[in-house]
């Protein structure tokens, strides 16, 4: 039977978010807590952080614990990493943080998590097929569902188009660094959605990502055979994912 409470931690470059989650709404039943990441973002400080942030909350002892890291994680080892130290690459992640906390923690690709949330909560509930979630921001992260079931660490910000790795040419951080307009983004993410279209022919397309939230300045200028829609969780998208799978782990 699978608990009607967890809890989810969401890690990035320079926060880490954690709070509560009701798993039958998706809803955060108390206000989240953000820590800043350490710099360096190293894998002892960074488990200390987030063992203060759990501390900070009274749960029960065994409430599901679940947590996003922002790298492939294959058999709970760190295969590479972008945006954190690089001495995470081999770290097995569960190990590390089910010690720092002192209970048992499942660890997640935060793209994967966010991806979940929109299957479980949002944009993509119920809906059959193929569905592609991004989370456009620093880089381009992925999540590929098919029947609402997970296919783990996809990297599609990765894919080369063009001679490019995707990401480098069409994030929204790029989009920030170069000054784009937002005619001049779209058309570099026109070129990443339809390689994604070619290689998967997606039944949904949901875009996640702090800059969702001004999704009708881009969206509308991108031209998909695939619906395409803007996340509904957004900031919560991870941590309400993490807390979903780690309570799907235990039952």
């Amino acid at each position: 039977m699978t608990p009607s409470l967890g809890f989810g931690i969401d890690i990035g470059g320079s926060g880490v978010k954690g709070a509560p989650v009701d798993l039958t709404t998706g809803a955060l039943t108390a206000e989240r807590l953000r820590l800043p990441t350490p710099s360096p973002s190293k894998p002892q400080p960074v488990a200390e952080t987030v063992a203060e942030l759990v501390a900070a909350f009274d749960l029960p002892a065994d409430l599901p614990l679940g947590l996003t890291f922002p790298a492939p994680i294959k058999h709970n080892v760190v295969g590479f990493i972008a945006n954190l130290h690089k001495s995470w690459k081999g770290v097995d992640v569960d190990e590390l943080f089910t010690e720092a906390i002192g209970r048992d923690v499942v660890a997640v690709n935060d793209a994967d998590a966010a991806g979940v949330a929109e299957a479980a909560f949002g944009a993509a509930r119920g809906v059959p097929g193929v569905v592609i979630v991004t989370t456009l921001g620093t880089g381009i992260g992925s999540a590929l569902l098919v029947d609402g079931t997970l296919v783990p660490n996809t990297e599609l910000g990765h894919l080369e188009i063009d001679g490019h790795d995707a990401e480098r040419r069409a994030s929204s951080g790029v989009r920030e660094a170069e000054d784009l307009s937002w005619r001049e983004w779209a058309d570099r993410l026109q070129r990443f959605y339809e390689t994604v279209e070619m290689l998967f022919s997606p039944d949904l397309l949901v875009v996640g990502g702090g800059v969702s939230r001004k999704h009708e300045k881009f969206l509308p200028l991108l031209r998909t055979k695939a619906p395409i829609v803007p996340a509904e969780l957004r900031n919560s998208a991870g941590i309400v994912g993490a807390a979903y799978l780690a309570a799907q782990t235990d039952g």
